[in-house]
Parts: structure tokens; sequence; C-alpha cells
């Protein structure tokens, strides 16, 4: 059994990060809302349709790129768009500006005449984007997309994933990039064996898994009494005295990074650095899941 009794509902306007080791049930899960598996039990709906009795329906309203990205690679860049737009039904005398618009939103004007064969890793993904949105879905499926891209080609799918979210478009991501899912999405989805073991915002996690943030400060006038003020607030854990600065342990749930720093300001620190660690993905992930598989 790849799922059982996943539950889940996406709000229309956010990005959903879905995570979970290999063989979680993942890419069954995007399969199904895709329309490509049919579920064995239960419901799902895809902006109100049911992938089981409409499932045409569902595939005009979504664009799903899957996690092994196949092209024609005998075609140009514009070839290839136009083919598709002519598979989606776009009118004839709307296909050429259609296809121009996703060239520019997805930045890849100058390569319209480039083979794609002979396209980077990183712009057939975003070749990939391009042809899901040639008929403007609501809901993009996106199965592990940032895989085997560089650096560069990772920051760019993510600015560009913004700008679909600024578009109004709702996303569904898997990935095993865990930090920078956490950098776009408005909430995460940790599952394992099939089942859904945390969902929420990321503050939502933190709090579940008792998470705390290190906060780095250097304070010029730092003497025991002050050390012993600051361990004193709510929401402060442990102070820890380094070579050149302390280490301040909070929880933010209970006080945000902004208060800290006023709250310093105000015990009368002369404040020198202060640099909260980023909160750490990886970490929410190993405590919350067991390598298992369904």
């Amino acid at each position: 059994m790849a799922v059982r009794n996943l539950s889940l509902s996406i709000p229309r306007g956010e990005i959903f990060g879905f995570i979970g080791p290999n063989g979680a049930g993942k890419t069954t899960t995007i399969r199904v809302l895709a329309t490509l598996l049919r579920p064995t039990a239960g419901s799902v709906r895809v902006l109100g349709t049911d992938v089981k009795h409409a499932p045409q329906i569902v595939r005009r309203n979504i664009g799903y790129v899957p996690d092994s990205f196949g092209v024609y690679e005998d075609l140009s860049v514009v070839e290839y768009l136009l083919f598709f737009a002519a598979a989606y039904r776009i009118e004839w005398d709307k296909r050429a500006g259609t296809v121009r618009d996703v060239l520019a939103l997805t930045d890849l004007s100058n390569k319209a005449e480039a083979q794609v064969d002979a396209l980077s890793r990183g712009m057939k993904q975003r070749l990939g984007i391009a042809r899901i949105l040639l008929h403007d879905p609501q809901l993009l499926l996106l199965d592990e997309p940032a895989s085997g891209l560089d650096p560069r080609a990772r920051i760019e799918l993510r600015e560009l994933l913004k700008e679909l979210q600024r578009m109004g478009k709702t996303i569904l991501i898997s990935s095993h990039i865990l930090h920078e899912l956490a950098q776009f999405c408005t909430r995460i989805g940790i599952i394992e064996a099939g089942q859904m073991v945390a969902e929420g915002s990321l503050l939502d996690i933190y709090r579940k898994l008792d998470l705390k943030r290190t906060v780095h400060v250097q304070i010029s006038n730092l003497a025991p009494p002050l050390i012993a003020a600051i361990q004193r607030v709510p929401g402060i854990t442990s102070v820890e005295e380094l070579t050149d600065r302390v280490a301040i342990r909070v929880r933010e749930d209970e006080l945000a990074m902004e208060d800290l720093l006023g709250t310093l300001h105000g015990l009368g620190a002369r404040i020198r650095m202060f640099q909260p660690e980023a909160m750490d993905m990886e970490t929410a992930f190993m405590k919350l899941t067991e390598g298992k598989v369904s």
C-alpha cells in the first residue's frame, strides 16, 4: 500500500511543500492528483472536481511536471511549445502569443529557436513549467523539479515559483531539498510510509517538535548580572558564553526575534552583532521520520 489514510487540504494560492524520504508516497499522491493513478479508496477532489469521476475536467485545470522530464529532442523550444499548445486545444490564432508569453515568464525567450536536446537540465525544467502554463491552469503539481539542478538554477526556479504564486497559482511541490522549500513554501507536509506525520506552517511544525532557534549576539558590556537578566527573559531557554559572543536559545513562539533584540537593548546590552541561525528544516525532517517506506 503506497498511501494510506492520507488527508490534506491545500487552500487556493498556497505553495505546499511535500517532503518525505524515497518511497514515502509523494509521487503516488501527485500522480493520483494528476489523474494518472486511480485511488483504490477514499475521495480526491481538485478544485472541487472528483478525480475519479471527471478526470478530463481536472486535467484542464492542472499542470503536472513529473520527476523524470521527457522531451521531444528533435524539436526546437518554440516548436515543442506550439505542439503542446495544439494538444491543449488553444485556438490557432492565439497559440503564437501564448507561447511568447510563457517563454517570457520562464525567461526562455532567448532560447526559442534552440534545440530542446541542447538545453541544460535547468532550462529543460523551466521549459517543462512553460509547457504546463500554456493553458493557464490554476493548480501546478511539481514532482522533484529541483532534482539535479545546480545552485543558480535552483534559485531561478525558486524565484519563478514565487512569481507564479503572486499570479494566483496554487502549487504543490515535492522535494528533498528541505531548506529551500522552507524559504518559499507557505505550508509543509511531511509524509512517511504513506502517512502524513506533520502538516502546517513551518512555525506550526517547529512548535510541535519544540524546536528552538539559536541567536548569536556580541555584547560589548557583557557581565554576569546582564547574563543573569537575559536568562530570566520569558522564552529564553539558555544563554551560553562563547569566546567572542553569547549563544541564546529562544522559543520563537514565545519570543520573536524582533522582540528579543528590543529586550536586550532594554536590559542595557550594547550590541555589536545580532545573528539568528536559520530554522533547520533538516532537523525537523529527521525528528519526524524514521526512514520507513510504504
